[in-house]
């Protein structure tokens, strides 16, 4: 991303538009970004590795049943215990 920033450069010099409710007196920092950089930054920054920006926003409940619960079920807990003790008795 391509930026360009200017320190103490003074309002005077600043296009009209630019200065309207400034004092001309005063100094200001400008900051010259390309809108498509600025864009996909911010996308870039808000997405975590490995995940890619949906199409739409999802509801609770379609987050709910994408994702895997954090939690085995009573059979896997049972078999895990019984695989356990059998290799402490060998």
């Amino acid at each position: 991303m391509n930026k360009i920033i200017k320190e103490h450069y003074p309002v005077a010099k600043l296009p009209e538009d630019l200065r309207d409710g400034l004092n001309p007196a005063q100094e200001v920092r400008i900051t010259i970004e390309i809108a498509s950089d600025i864009q996909a930054a911010s996308e870039e920054k808000t997405l975590p590795s490995g995940f890619r920006r949906l199409d739409r926003v999802l509801s609770v409940e379609e987050i709910s049943t994408l994702r895997r619960p954090p939690f085995r079920s009573g059979e896997e807990i049972d078999a895990e215990i019984w695989r356990q003790r059998d290799e402490w008795d060998h």
